[in-house]
């Protein structure tokens, strides 16, 4: 960017002074990748440090001057003869006013906010002047002393820009791919989502995205989950460390969801993969070769085929098969012209009314399918309003390719079969209603290409992120259901398809199913016996204390309403949202009812040799239930419907154990 149009820019932003600090280092001393939160400028007060910015390095003496742009990656080592001092300024810009096109070229990002460089001043004191007022100013803190930061900090950017002019200093504006990549390999253990990346690197989530995808081929989630599983592989080979130690290193809380996602992309369970490894390594009687596991493995086409798949955010590859999709469309088409021909040639051949000709009976057979046609394309153009917490949106009253994200439960339902929805576990007790139906990927974050093709007429969205993310596509409805009760999400659902009634009826069935197996295990002396949930393995458990957890919480809690042993059921009561503690096994006996149930999943701890579980009166004595983990993971009335009838066949089996 040439600096007459930097400063164009600088005279059309709004700026915010977001923190002004002066830090000192020992001599020696390291700072190890620390990310700018925001667009910088680090002044040197003192001292002598090799710098690295974004892997460009920076010779730092005293009155150098640097700037990077927010997310950008800092790394610095003090020379061993000084203390190093630095101020560090932090600041929000964008342009304000717009920019006439004849003055200034487009760029993808506002520039010069963006820019990288560094260069010593020639005349550093007139720089270190504002810059010194700055840090009083902004000291004080009042609201005077604040409007005085923002004029202060225009001088420094004046001083700054006659300095860079007179110097001809060179700037860049820095890859945002390659700004992701390296923060992925340096973060990739903590939680981070496209949204973040974006915000971290001023683009947006669509802009990154495409960016990231045009120069490596992949996704910056794809490129996330195959840098974690990378490590996953290396640990698993290396390591005797437990699955879960395994998955949170890597950044997965949840270690069933970290198994399914390593067999996805793998194509082996972690348990597995790790036993091949280790048996391959023993036949050949040499170290392990793992040199493919290492963050720069090669990523098998086999899991990720990006010319004909479409990349989701937990890895996922899921095809949606475009040849047949227009394969099937022409072969409809072919039909619905056969069988109109076939109708036309039935009409001409049928014998004519008493008392009307041949030409009549074609007339009347011609006007009869024009008004069916009409009828039905006056059908299908017609729209029904739907009220949000979006405001109004106007929908299709007969949808005829719907798109549904996680929701997908309440949908099939009420008898509508989507064109595609987010991916659904296998366990799922819905999983045989969608039946070649296409996956979209994890629910919270899917590929809006694939969306697209798809050519939906309605898209119901159940995150904020998803809306905003689809809204644009077609008429979209966000459900905020965990804001909602099962009842109030399926009604707000069938509101859209005009299927109140079916809704209705759905509920009135549930309620009636409720009554019926109350009195079935109250019949049998199970009804007013505690019981707990958990799910963990030998080092720790978790505890289900709510309603709305999941793992069978609203089919037992909820609606059968039996209650959990009391040091739990006094947090069942009080709490609203989704909650659990994570207990050591020594104290978790404390915690079990009458009955257990124990969320399992493939490669979850056996528990079968454990003297503290095994000693549980429950476990000891047959009433210990498992149950599947994506069986129960939802909580639609499809899937609770089905979880209820469960929970009161093994409640009632587990009963009659001797």
């Amino acid at each position: 960017m040439q600096l007459n149009e930097q400063m164009q820019c600088w005279n059309r932003a709004a700026v915010k002074i977001l923190d002004i600090r002066r830090i000192v280092m020992e001599a020696g001393e390291i700072l190890d990748t620390y990310v700018l939160p925001a667009n910088g400028y680090i002044y040197i007060i003192r001292g002598a440090a090799q710098l690295k910015m974004d892997e460009e390095a920076y010779e730092a003496q005293r009155f150098y001057i640097l700037h990077g742009a927010k997310g950008s990656s800092i790394n610095i080592r003090v020379s061993e003869n000084e203390k190093f001092e630095y101020v560090l300024l932090f600041y929000r810009a964008f342009l304000a006013f717009p920019i006439h096109r004849k003055t200034l070229r487009p760029a993808p990002l506002a520039a010069p906010y963006s820019l990288q460089y560094g260069f010593t001043p020639s005349d550093p004191l007139a720089l270190l002047r504002p810059l010194g007022e700055l840090e009083k100013a902004w000291d004080q803190a009042g609201s005077l002393e604040l409007l005085q930061v923002k004029s202060l900090f225009y001088q420094f950017i004046h001083e700054l820009m006659f300095q860079l002019a007179e110097q001809e200093v060179s700037t860049v504006v820095q890859d945002p791919v390659q700004q992701t990549l390296r923060y992925i390999q340096n973060h990739y253990r903590e939680q981070v989502t496209l949204d973040f990346l974006a915000e971290q690197f001023n683009y947006s989530s669509r802009h990154l995205s495409m960016q990231f995808k045009r120069k490596t081929g992949y996704s910056p989630i794809d490129y996330l989950i195959q840098t974690r599983l990378a490590e996953a592989r290396n640990l698993l080979a290396r390591s005797d460390a437990t699955l879960r130690e395994i998955a949170a290193e890597v950044g997965y809380s949840d270690v069933y969801y970290f198994s399914r996602i390593f067999k996805k992309h793998v194509g082996l369970s972690p348990t597995l993969y790790q036993q091949s490894v280790r048996d391959q390594s023993l036949a050949e009687d040499r170290p392990l070769q793992i040199s493919e596991s290492s963050i720069g493995w090669r990523w098998k086409r086999g899991y990720i085929d990006y010319e004909n798949h479409y990349q989701y955010k937990d890895g996922g590859s899921t095809p949606m098969k475009r040849r047949k999709t227009s394969s099937s469309m022409i072969m409809v088409a072919l039909l619905s012209i056969t069988m109109l021909l076939a109708a036309c040639s039935s009409g001409s051949a049928t014998t004519p009314v008493a008392g009307e000709g041949t030409g009549a009976s074609s007339n009347n057979s011609s006007t009869t399918v024009s008004s069916d046609t009409e009828s039905q394309m006056n059908k299908d153009n017609e729209t029904r309003t739907v009220s949000t917490v979006k405001g109004d949106v106007v929908v299709p009253a007969n949808p005829k390719r719907v798109v549904v994200l996680y929701l997908q439960g309440d949908v099939v339902a009420l008898g509508i079969k989507p064109v595609a929805t987010s991916e659904v576990f296998a366990g799922a007790a819905y999983k045989g209603e969608l039946e070649g139906v296409n996956s979209l990927g994890a629910w919270f974050e899917p590929n809006p290409e694939a969306v697209i093709n798809l050519d939906p007429d309605l898209i119901i969205a159940p995150s904020e992120e998803t809306y905003t993310l689809l809204k644009d596509i077609a008429p979209t409805v966000y459900i905020p259901y965990e804001k909602m009760t099962t009842e109030e999400r399926l009604q707000s659902i069938a509101s859209i398809f005009g299927k109140e009634q079916e809704a209705e009826t759905l509920i009135t069935n549930l309620n009636n199913k409720v009554e019926e197996s109350k009195k079935t295990l109250a019949d049998a002396g199970i009804l007013n016996k505690t019981v707990s949930i958990v799910e963990g393995g030998l080092k720790s458990m978790v505890v289900v204390e709510s309603k709305q957890y999941g793992r069978g919480s609203q089919a037992l809690y909820e609606y059968l309403g039996m209650k959990a042993p009391e040091v739990v059921q006094k947090k069942i009561d009080v709490v609203s949202e989704a909650g659990g503690s994570n207990l050591s096994m020594e104290v978790l006996p404390e915690y079990i009812g009458d009955y257990v149930f124990r969320s399992v999943y493939e490669g979850a701890d056996n528990l079968t040799d454990d003297p503290i579980w095994s000693s549980i009166p429950a476990v000891k004595e047959g009433r210990l239930i498992e149950i599947d983990f994506e069986f129960f993971y939802y909580s639609d009335i499809y899937s609770v419907s089905k979880q209820i009838d469960f929970v009161v066949e093994h409640l009632l089996a587990a009963s009659r154990v001797k």
